[in-house]
């Protein structure tokens, strides 16, 4: 049987039917006409080929095929009605896994707090840290995570993907105690001149404060690259190296070691670096998800 040519209204009608065993109750139970009841129980006693109704001497009884319909029935409209409501979520309730991804600093920086409300509000509910690709949307375009944390801005499908900001932070100097610029005011001149240490966490292309210097007649020289940002202090220790790095992720870097933070250069006039919380458009109505959203922009509100 094609399902094309079947009015699903008509299993609605058929279960007044055989609940009521009368077209008259199962009309006012309907709120329909007896006529159009009558109308729609001959539509089904011919799509399946049985009467349904049987007169009886007392009335109206089920028909052999009717019983065995009447369990299915309720079930089946059960799970239909349940495909057209929307989905709850009820996180004390809830299993499941949620996928996120980033890179390993953002993420101790900032998942902390997140971790500790999903322990308490949905403790069922695990956390898979998916390992974050050169490509940060590329996880989320395959549908293989449903969060990733970046300051990065996606280069294509930009209409795919909706964010929230969890945090915004200015840029410092990083460089060990014993260097010599640590000691007063850092001159544009003393900066560019210094050795620079990079974190391309891309990979590609010179770093932001190689076009700000640019702007002024400046060239720096970077003499360590570095992948991510977790060994910067290692490297950075008792060393002449000097990075620039984001406030936010220079103070916690430098807790427990010999590295201290001090201000750029007061030529420079850099934009925040403001970190985000993307998802896909495909998991944008989840109810897992929804409510993350809900619980995340509680938590990073300003």
């Amino acid at each position: 049987m094609n399902l094309r040519s079947v009015d699903l209204n008509l299993l609605v009608v058929l279960q007044a039917l055989i609940d009521e065993q009368h077209v008259s109750k199962a009309a006012e139970r309907l709120n329909m006409s007896q006529p159009a009841v009558s109308r729609a129980l001959q539509r089904l006693r011919t799509t399946l080929q049985d009467p349904i109704l049987v007169r009886t001497g007392s009335g109206y009884d089920l028909s052999a095929r009717a019983v065995v319909l009447r369990e299915q029935l309720s079930h089946v409209l059960h799970e239909v009605q349940a495909i057209m409501q929307p989905e709850q979520f009820d996180p004390m309730q809830a299993e499941g896994v949620l996928k996120l991804t980033g890179l390993d600093l953002e993420l101790i920086l900032l998942m902390p707090d997140v971790i500790r409300m999903l322990r308490e509000k949905a403790p069922n509910l695990r956390v898979e840290v998916v390992p974050q690709l050169p490509e940060h949307f590329e996880l989320l375009e395959r549908g293989d995570v449903h969060f990733t944390i970046t300051g990065l801005f996606p280069q294509t499908h930009h209409d795919q993907y909706r964010r929230i900001e969890i945090a915004r932070t200015g840029h410092v100097c990083v460089m060990d105690r014993d260097n010599p610029l640590a000691k007063g005011e850092l001159s544009l001149q003393d900066y560019a001149n210094a050795s620079h240490g990079l974190v391309s966490i891309t990979g590609k292309g010179p770093g932001m404060m190689d076009d700000a210097l640019g702007e002024f007649g400046y060239k720096r020289k970077v003499m360590l690259r570095l992948a991510n940002f977790m060994s910067v202090a290692q490297f950075c220790q008792q060393s002449d190296l000097i990075f620039t790095l984001p406030k936010i992720m220079a103070t916690h870097l430098a807790q427990g070691t010999s590295l201290v933070l001090r201000p750029l250069p007061k030529e420079f006039a850099l934009p925040e670096v403001v970190l985000y919380m993307y998802w896909h458009d495909r998991y944008h109505h989840d109810p897992m998800c929804s409510w993350v959203r809900a619980e995340l922009a509680e938590i990073f509100s300003p």
